[in-house]
């Protein structure tokens, strides 16, 4: 019996091996090859097959260029737009989408339509919300022209055309502004580790923290290769209505998370903290919120995954050519396929991978620990 249930399970064990090498094979070849040819390519002075030129290896010449060369100073805002992008959309998001589900948490009448209504815009590709807010957006029309409704003057809102900027900073100071965030990340980590009583975590946090701090204090980040000249970046408020329909069509999804895990708190909770004297306030902030925090964290992963990688909606409501909306995607469609600067654009891809890499990697590692701690 016990040669059948071995032999049984080494056919199985084959079997499986059998049915997922393919799969293996082609991701290897169509998504790991094509990152390392990528890779390879940036590092390179590559024109494009359009171009009978040589591709001669360069380095990191691409990468110190984009971070450092005066002609790629859009690259650099990019980035800044990249950053305060996924930072209001992630905080718009959450917010809204927090506030739906509370609403409908409450059994307010036709909660499926209106559950219905709000998860429609997610339906819709970017291409189709980019285009209907692109119209809306329009400077001498659009929401502009509402307050003429009521008699009233049109608003004079420039929206994706406005070069305005605020909150900004000097880009020569990023080194050491990434290296404090970096520090004060650690050392929360650390603070909670301590709490839960995970010593080895707390060392390893620590340790990692102190080493960066002796570097900043020692002048570090004063090596860190940037511009020469004072570059000062900030947030466009051109986008601001890139945000709003961001938003816009992606509320109903976290919308839905918060919903369905609302849904999935026993009630006993809730009654047993009313029964204790607790308002609906302090229901929600000291009982659901806190059981809600894993759904924040995925919500955040995938909103930040989106974000980080977001073209089509720029594309189809600004255009590629407007430097004040421009982000990574933007420009490297531009970089690559209009200006045949396919190893800078490859370097631009690479950049985009590592942002992406540092949000999803580390989730789902510690996804794939839980589960197999589970």
């Amino acid at each position: 019996m016990a040669r059948l249930t071995v032999k049984s399970i080494n056919r199985d064990r084959l079997v499986a091996i059998l049915m997922l090498t393919p799969s293996i094979i082609l991701l290897a070849i169509f998504v790991y090859g094509f990152i390392g040819k990528t890779a390879y390519d940036s590092m390179t002075d590559w024109k494009g097959v359009a171009i009978e030129q040589e591709a001669n290896f360069v380095g990191l010449d691409n990468y110190n260029q984009l971070f450092t060369g005066l002609l790629d100073v859009r690259f650099r805002q990019g980035l800044v737009n990249t950053f305060y992008f996924t930072l209001f959309f992630m905080l718009g998001c959450l917010a809204l989408g927090l506030l739906l589900a509370i609403l409908i948490d409450q059994g307010i009448r036709f909660e499926d339509g209106w559950r219905i209504m709000f998860l429609f815009p997610m339906a819709l590709s970017f291409i189709v919300t980019g285009t209907v807010w692109r119209w809306l957006f329009n400077p001498i029309g659009g929401l502009n022209r509402l307050p003429t409704l009521v008699g009233l003057p049109p608003l004079e809102i420039k929206w994706l055309t406005d070069r305005t900027q605020i909150l900004q900073f000097n880009w020569q100071n990023l080194p050491l502004f990434l290296s404090v965030a970096i520090i004060i990340a650690l050392a929360v980590i650390a603070f909670r580790y301590l709490r839960q009583g995970r010593k080895r975590a707390t060392l390893i946090s620590g340790g990692i923290a102190v080493p960066i701090l002796i570097w900043v204090l020692l002048g570090g980040p004063n090596a860190i290769p940037v511009p020469k000249y004072e570059e000062i970046h900030g947030f466009n408020l051109a986008m601001v209505g890139i945000v709003i329909a961001a938003v816009w069509q992606m509320s109903g999804y976290t919308m839905a998370m918060y919903l369905a895990g609302m849904r999935g708190i026993p009630e006993e909770l809730r009654e047993a903290a009313i029964v204790d004297g607790a308002n609906v306030f302090q229901v929600y902030r000291h009982i659901i919120l806190p059981i809600l925090q894993p759904i924040t964290l995925s919500a955040m992963i995938v909103l930040g995954h989106i974000s980080l990688k977001i073209f089509d909606l720029i594309f189809v409501m600004a255009g590629p050519d407007n430097a004040t909306t421009d982000v990574p995607g933007v420009l490297m469609f531009v970089t690559a396929f209009r200006g045949n600067e396919f190893a800078k654009g490859a370097a631009i891809a690479i950049v985009m991978l590592i942002m992406v890499a540092v949000v999803i990697v580390p989730y789902l590692t510690t996804t794939l620990r839980s589960e197999h701690e589970l």
